[in-house]
């Protein structure tokens, strides 16, 4: 049986910490910032980690 390839587009969006978690950053920070208040953009600067529930989906697309 081959190996499993990395899904690459999540290998590029969410990385592994040292403690397990999985970190992302925020969407819709990219382009019609203007209609955003500063609140909301400040807030989606910022990295967070996923949910548990999602943790196991992402760990099995970006495994290396």
């Amino acid at each position: 049986m081959g190996k499993i390839k990395t899904h690459k587009a999540s290998a590029k969006r969410f990385s592994v910490t040292g403690s397990g978690k999985v970190k992302h950053y925020h969407s819709q920070h990219r382009h019609n910032l203007g209609l955003k208040d500063a609140k909301r953009k400040r807030f989606l600067r910022g990295s967070s980690y996923l949910s548990p529930a999602m943790t196991a989906n992402i760990k099995a697309l970006i495994q290396k």
